[in-house]
């Protein structure tokens, strides 16, 4: 289920957390509201906010390191993902037509999986592939990762936060920049991640919301099972609260070929 910590990406995801503990550091060395607290001895608010950003690093790890969803070689695997196992015949509709699968160099893919070139695996459900964490984004873990970045998004604004509450006041701007130059390089990066997360979550909600990937709304011109739908048209879409049920508390793996023709669109 999970890759090898010290694998393709080990650097990536060192540099992550090395520059979480720092600025974590950072915001309890200087004059914050976080070290006032603690220097009074109310350590209520210094844990929690230690205990979140641990969280946030563990699910970084985890959707890291998550199987994204591969799609297997073996035939059992291939059967299923394919929705032809015995179980799921009678789910897909009859139709004159055959159903073309798709093809890579390396395995039969299921409807809405995609060959990653960085992997090199197929990947269901396929999302994106995120340099950040060094993994694809698909069908197994992209839960995870949206709730990985709604938790960074909390520590960031609340660490940002804290080191405004750490700017100290100088009689000049030279005074003022020694004084506090640490403290507001820290606050220049949070606040540039905290913009990109927050792009980024907002983005994932949002396609998540209508039921689609990141790759299906970039590429859906060049994606067979889509091409030949409108602008608009959407044959996974089963309304928003569905889409989020489906998303969120929907664990099994799904059929997209059964969704797909449930909404009465010509088999490709």
């Amino acid at each position: 289920m999970f890759k090898n910590v010290f694998g393709s990406g080990f650097l990536v995801r060192t540099a992550h957390v090395i520059l979480t503990w720092v600025i974590t550091l950072i915001l309890f060395l200087h004059d914050t509201d976080l070290r006032k607290q603690e220097e009074t001895g109310e350590l209520t608010l210094p844990i929690l906010f230690v205990l979140l950003v641990l969280v946030s690093v563990l699910l970084y790890f985890a959707v890291s390191l998550m199987d994204p969803g591969f799609v297997l070689s073996d035939e059992c695997d291939l059967q299923f993902t394919l929705g032809i196992a015995e179980e799921t015949q009678d789910m897909i509709p009859q139709t004159t037509k055959s159903i073309r699968l798709r093809r890579c160099g390396h395995c039969l893919q299921p409807m809405r999986s995609k060959h990653c070139q960085t992997c090199q695996h197929c990947v269901r459900r396929y999302d994106h592939h995120c340099p950040w964490i060094e993994n694809c984004v698909g069908e197994r873990n992209h839960r995870w990762f949206v709730l990985y970045l709604a938790v960074q998004l909390v520590v960031l604004l609340w660490g940002l936060y804290m080191a405004w509450s750490g700017f100290s006041h100088a009689p000049t701007w030279q005074l003022w920049l020694r004084t506090n130059g640490v403290l507001l390089g820290a606050a220049a990066v949070v606040a540039v991640l905290s913009l990109t997360v927050l792009l980024l979550l907002g983005s994932h909600l949002y396609l998540v919301s209508l039921n689609t990937t990141t790759w299906e709304f970039m590429s859906r011109h060049r994606i067979s099972y889509l091409k030949h739908c409108g602008a608009d048209e959407n044959p996974f879409d089963r309304g928003t609260l569905r889409n989020l049920w489906g998303f969120f508390c929907v664990w099994e793996p799904v059929v997209w070929e059964h969704v797909y023709f449930k909404q009465g669109n010509d088999p490709i």
